[in-house]
């Protein structure tokens, strides 16, 4: 006896199988950022969002009042476990906090060649003063870490910091997606929101290749949290769409997929409390 349709469909369920992308970065108790922000947008994506502490920080939507790196041996541990037991198809690495955290992610990385990797990189938070990122640890991120990244995102400001040259225009952002992608990371994009552009251009190299991917600039004052969700809706779709490998093309589609996304969810921005609105899904 196979069972009513019902029972069917519920055996279908049990038995599923949901690929995980795993989030390493800051926990924001505000949820506004970080990887409780990473979380949702894994969601959003369809893939089941697991996550490791690099950062412990005291902040809100108000701004980032206190922020303290796990130690490089804790944070290891975390990812290892995840990696060992669960179906990790893609990770997001965001704030690390420290020298030894981003060379003991690097290591991991280079531990697991089949898992491709999207690397934010925040620096400096929207509103506060402590750093997301030690200023020595700049060099490691460029030279340990970018070279094993699938994708790396950046803002003008994080680009000027990693290349030590000003990007403030389109050509300027042309310029440092193909110099940052000559850290051997296999594609760049350059995030254009606070170019002084009519539009918003993101520039995007990947394959020799540099393009512009543009959307209508949207009037929606400060939002918390707009770097890290957008990397983690790519890694997100990534872990659902790769299949265990991550060509061209579907990088490009899971990158044009996410700043769709992301551009309503920055439509439909929420107020929580004071200070920044924050995204939803």
């Amino acid at each position: 006896m196979q069972g009513s349709p019902s029972t069917r469909v519920h055996m279908r369920r049990l038995d599923a199988r949901l690929p995980c992308a795993l989030a390493i970065g800051g926990l924001d108790p505000g949820g506004g950022a970080g990887v409780v922000a990473d979380l949702r947008a894994f969601a959003a994506a369809g893939a089941f969002g697991c996550a490791a502490v690099s950062l412990v920080t005291a902040q809100s939507t108000a701004g980032l009042r206190r922020a303290r790196a796990v130690p490089a041996r804790e944070l290891t541990e975390q990812v290892a476990e995840v990696l060992r037991h669960q179906r990790v198809r893609a990770l997001k690495v965001g704030a690390l906090g420290s020298e030894a955290n981003v060379l003991a992610v690097a290591r991991l990385v280079d531990g697991h060649p089949g898992v491709p990797v999207v690397v934010d990189t925040p620096m400096l938070p929207t509103r506060g003063r402590p750093r997301l990122l030690e200023a020595r640890a700049l060099g490691a991120l460029r030279e340990a870490l970018m070279p094993r990244a699938a994708l790396v995102t950046v803002n003008l400001a994080e680009a000027q910091a990693l290349l030590g040259e000003p990007v403030r225009t389109v050509g300027e952002a042309h310029d440092a997606a193909r110099a940052l992608a000559g850290t051997g990371a296999r594609a760049v994009l350059v995030k254009g929101g606070h170019m002084k552009t009519a539009g918003a251009i993101d520039v995007l190299a990947l394959g020799g290749q540099v393009v512009e991917l543009r959307a209508r600039r949207l009037a929606v004052g400060g939002v918390h949290g707009t770097g890290c969700t957008l990397a983690s809706l790519i890694a997100g779709r990534i872990a659902v769409r790769a299949g265990g490998t991550l060509d061209e093309r579907v990088l490009v589609e899971a990158i044009r997929w996410a700043k769709r996304v992301h551009h309503g969810a920055l439509a439909r921005a929420v107020n929580v409390g004071e200070g920044l609105r924050a995204l939803v899904f």
